[in-house]
C-alpha cells in the first residue's frame, strides 16, 4: 500500500477504534453468529488480484463484526476482565509498526531494558518480594508462566542430567500438586513436559474453595512413601471459577519442609495488589519461588501481556538456552529474554504496558480497581437481599458467583436467555456440582449504571422464567 492510501486507511481505522473504545456500547455483546456462518460467506479461494481497502473495510464491518463477541463492552461480565484501554492500543500499534523481535538484547536494546524496568515498577507497585526485582519477564499468558514454573521445578529436581537425558525415572514419577479449583494449564503443562497428567495431584478444597493444607501435606507424604519425586506446588490466588485464595503461608511451610518449589498463580487477582487494602491474600508470597499475573486481565493492557517473576532465573536459562552461532553476541551482562521463554522470537509487549502505567499512574489504576470491587460488592448485596437468588461462593474482589434458587435447568435457562438478549454477557461455572452464574465486573469502561442495568435485566428475566413454571416444575 502506497503512502497516501495507507494514511487514509489509517485514519479510517483509528477513527473507528477511537469511537469503539470510548463511546460505543455494541450490541449484541455476545455474538449471535451460527457455526460456519462466516466461512459460508467467504470466497472459496483467495483473490488472484489485490483488492481495494474500501472492499476489505466493508467486509470487516459486514462479515467480521457480526461474529465478534465484544470483550471491550462495558456490559461484558463474563469470564474475566479484558481491559484493553485506548493508550494500550497506541502502544500496540507502535510495537507492531516497529516490528521488533526482542529475542536478544542486541536485536533491540530498548525492548529488553524497558521490559526489565517496567516489571521492576510492578514489583514496587504491587508490593512484591524484593527477590523478584530484576527477575521478571513478560510471557503471553499465565498458562505459559505455569509451564515455565513447572519446567523450573523439573530442572531443580533432576539437575543438568534431566535436561540432557530426559525423564528417565519412570519407576519414580515426578509429582506436582495443585487444588481441584486450579486452572487447566497445570494439567496441560504436566502433559507437555512429560511429567504426565496422572502425576498431577488435585488437592481437595474447603467450603470457600481454597486448597486444604492438611490434604496437601498428606498427599505429599503418601507420594514420598511410595517412591514418587514431588517437585512443585502450584497455589492459586484468585481461582478462575470463584476467585478463591489458597492460603500461602501454610502452603509455603509445607513446600519448605519437603523441599518443593512453590509457584503462585494470580492471573486474574494479581492486579488487585496495587491497592494495599487488598494485599491480605498475599501473605506468604515472599516465600514463593515464582509468581505470575496478567496485566491484560485487570490492569488495562491489551492481551497478550503476562508478568512472570522467578526467584532463580538460572533454572530457566539452563534449560532453555540453546545458542547456535548466528545468535552469538559480544554483549555481556545483559539479559537475552529468548532464554526465559519457550519460543525464540518475542514481541515488544512492554511498550503498551509502559504506556498504560505512565498514562494512568499508580493512583489511576488503583481508582479503577477499587471502583470495580465496590460495584461487585453492590451487586452481591442485591443478591443477598433478593429471596429468589443465592450466593454460590463468597464474593471476592470483582467476582460474584450466584444462582437463581432452584435446579440447574432454571439457571441454565436464565443464562441462555440473558446472553441471547444481547444486552449483556455472563459466563458460568460449576461449584459443588451445581450450575453457577458468574458476574465478573472489571471492564475498563464499566460503571455503576452498567451494573444496575445488568441487575434489572437479570431480575426481569428471572421473574419471567419463574412465572412460566408449572407447580410440578417449581424449584
Amino acid at each position: 500500500m502506497e503512502r497516501t492510501p495507507f494514511l487514509n486507511a489509517s485514519r479510517t481505522t483509528l477513527e473507528w477504534v477511537g469511537e469503539y473504545l470510548t463511546e460505543s456500547e455494541p450490541t449484541p455483546v455476545a455474538s449471535q453468529a451460527r457455526p460456519g456462518e462466516l466461512r459460508a460467506a467467504l470466497p472459496d479461494s483467495p483473490p488472484v488480484e489485490g483488492e481495494t481497502w474500501d472492499s476489505i473495510w466493508s467486509d470487516f464491518q459486514n462479515l467480521i463484526l457480526p461474529g465478534i463477541t465484544h470483550w471491550q463492552s462495558p456490559n461484558f461480565f463474563a469470564y474475566f476482565p479484558a481491559n484493553g484501554c485506548p493508550i494500550s492500543v497506541l502502544g500496540e500499534i507502535l510495537s507492531t509498526a516497529l516490528g521488533v523481535n526482542g529475542m536478544l538484547w542486541a536485536t533491540s536494546p530498548a525492548a529488553t531494558e524497558l521490559e526489565t524496568h517496567v516489571l521492576d515498577w510492578l514489583v514496587e507497585m504491587l508490593g512484591l518480594p524484593e527477590a523478584f526485582r530484576g527477575q521478571g519477564v513478560i510471557q503471553d499468558s499465565a498458562s505459559s508462566a505455569s509451564l515455565l514454573a513447572m519446567l523450573c521445578a523439573r530442572e531443580r529436581l533432576l539437575g543438568p542430567e534431566g535436561v540432557e537425558t530426559g525423564l528417565t525415572y519412570s519407576d519414580r514419577p515426578i509429582t506436582v500438586y495443585t487444588s481441584t479449583e486450579a486452572h487447566s494449564s497445570i494439567l496441560k503443562a504436566a502433559a507437555i513436559l512429560g511429567i504426565g497428567r496422572q502425576n498431577v495431584r488435585f488437592i481437595e478444597t474447603d467450603d470457600r474453595y481454597a486448597l486444604l493444607p492438611s490434604a496437601l501435606e498428606a498427599a505429599i507424604v503418601r507420594d514420598l512413601e511410595s517412591g514418587c519425586r514431588p517437585a512443585l506446588i502450584s497455589a492459586t490466588c484468585g481461582t478462575t471459577s470463584s476467585m478463591a485464595f489458597d492460603p500461602l503461608e501454610p502452603i509455603a511451610e509445607i513446600a519448605d519442609r519437603h523441599e518443593l518449589m512453590l509457584h503462585v498463580d494470580a492471573a486474574m487477582a494479581g492486579s488487585s495488589l496495587v491497592c494495599p487494602e487488598f494485599r491480605d491474600w498475599s501473605r506468604g508470597l515472599e516465600r514463593a519461588d515464582s509468581f505470575t499475573f496478567n496485566p491484560h486481565k485487570w490492569m488495562m493492557a491489551h492481551f497478550d501481556c503476562n508478568a512472570f517473576f522467578v526467584r532463580d532465573p538460572k533454572l530457566l536459562t539452563r534449560t532453555l538456552s540453546v545458542t547456535p552461532e548466528y545468535l552469538h553476541t559480544d554483549q555481556e551482562e545483559v539479559i537475552d529474554y529468548r532464554d526465559w521463554q519457550i519460543p525464540l522470537g518475542r514481541r515488544f509487549r512492554s511498550l503498551k504496558l509502559w504506556f498504560v502505567l505512565r498514562h494512568y499512574g499508580v493512583e489511576g489504576i488503583r481508582a479503577r480497581i477499587r471502583n470495580h470491587v465496590a460495584l461487585a460488592g453492590w451487586f452481591a448485596d442485591q443478591i443477598r437481599e433478593d429471596p429468589r437468588f443465592e450466593l454460590a461462593a463468597p464474593p471476592a474482589l470483582c467476582l460474584v458467583c450466584f444462582r437463581l434458587r432452584g435446579n440447574d435447568t432454571l439457571n441454565r435457562q436464565l443464562l441462555q436467555t440473558l446472553n441471547a438478549s444481547g444486552e449483556l454477557f455472563l459466563s458460568h461455572t460449576a461449584l459443588a456440582d451445581r450450575f453457577v452464574l458468574r458476574m465478573s465486573i472489571g471492564q475498563t469502561r464499566t460503571q455503576r449504571p452498567h451494573v444496575e442495568k445488568a441487575w434489572r435485566q437479570i431480575t426481569q428475566t428471572a421473574e419471567a422464567i419463574l412465572a412460566k413454571q408449572t407447580p410440578d416444575q417449581s424449584p
